[in-house]
């Protein structure tokens, strides 16, 4: 093992809820590492944001980089790679160990690792993604300028905004949704999927089958229930925006209390969790029912100053 550099607060995840998390404990005068595979979160990969305070229009991939600016332009140290393993050690912190190799000595660790898309589960699934399987709608919209038809799977806020989106590039969007109807999406939303004259809805719909080859990648999706006679349709992409679950490895390593109904860690008013030292904020949590930039980005402030309490309680020296 690699020999460990001595902090006061590790932050997992490279979000909203972690840059914010960051900006704050360097503040407070931690030494701070922000670590993470995955820069930018949801925010990132979410489009056009119209709802963040003082910012009427920006691109989400370019507030997280305003996010990361802000933090490594006030000395903090940002290393992109996940964290691996958390154990408590002989100090009364923690050692955390990234994928990378480098371990951390920490007398706080703050969870903000978000949640990761949910996948189809079909044959083929994972090997074609970037052949015409795709989770990000707004990411990879503008590649389907032109084609004849893709699909969008899901039925919340994401689904539709990535239907809506698509519309304006291929020629035929079809959402796919397993309910009887949209009810999750926000009434503007709707207002305007359905207005959209190119999107088609099939509703109570399953996607059973990829159909492709390995050259060519996707070419089509197998329904359990036809559509116009069939029970396929050809498609020259296909967009999975059916929600996401939270990063639970490492809370379930480190024995977090999870919220039974969310599957979420559970976080006090504080964002402390059921282990002293420990803290999660973001998407991960079930801090708020509101998953926004703004939530997230809040919850990371408090974290950073429950974390800095408690770096004060434990006073360790190394």
């Amino acid at each position: 093992m690699n020999k460990p550099t001595n902090i006061d607060v590790l932050i997992a995840g490279q979000g909203a809820a972690a840059f914010s998390a960051g900006l704050y404990s360097v503040r407070y005068q931690m030494k701070t590492a922000v670590v993470g595979g995955l820069f930018g979160g949801e925010t990132a990969i979410g489009g056009l944001i119209e709802n963040y305070p003082g910012q009427p229009d920006i691109d989400g991939f370019d507030l997280m980089m305003k996010f990361k600016e802000q933090v490594e332009n006030l000395g903090t140290e940002i290393v992109s790679s996940d964290l691996k393993f958390v154990k408590n050690n002989i100090n009364g912190g923690f050692d955390c160990i990234l994928e990378n190799g480098t371990v951390y000595e920490t007398t706080s660790v703050i969870l903000a690792m978000g949640r990761e898309r949910r996948k189809l589960g079909l044959n083929n699934e994972e090997e074609w993604m970037g052949k015409g399987v795709s989770y990000c709608s707004t990411c990879d919209a503008p590649l389907y300028r032109g084609k004849e038809s893709v699909a969008v799977v899901g039925g919340g806020n994401a689904a539709v905004e990535g239907a809506i989106l698509l519309s304006k590039y291929a020629k035929t969007v079809y959402l796919i949704y397993r309910g009887d109807k949209l009810f999750r999406p926000e009434p503007m939303l709707l207002e305007i999927l359905y207005a959209t004259k190119n999107v088609k809805i099939l509703l109570e719909t399953n996607i059973t089958g990829l159909l492709g080859d390995e050259n060519k990648g996707l070419m089509g999706v197998q329904l359990d229930r036809d559509f116009k006679k069939r029970d396929s349709i050809t498609l020259d992409g296909l967009f999975v925006e059916a929600g996401a679950d939270p990063r639970l490895d490492i809370p379930n390593q480190l024995e977090l209390a999870i919220n039974d109904k969310t599957g979420e860690v559970h976080v006090d008013k504080h964002q402390r969790t059921s282990r002293i030292g420990i803290y999660a904020a973001g998407d991960l949590t079930d801090g708020s029912e509101l998953k926004q930039t703004i939530t997230a980005a809040s919850q990371g402030a408090v974290a950073a100053l429950s974390a800095y309490q408690n770096v004060l309680k434990q006073q360790v020296k190394y």
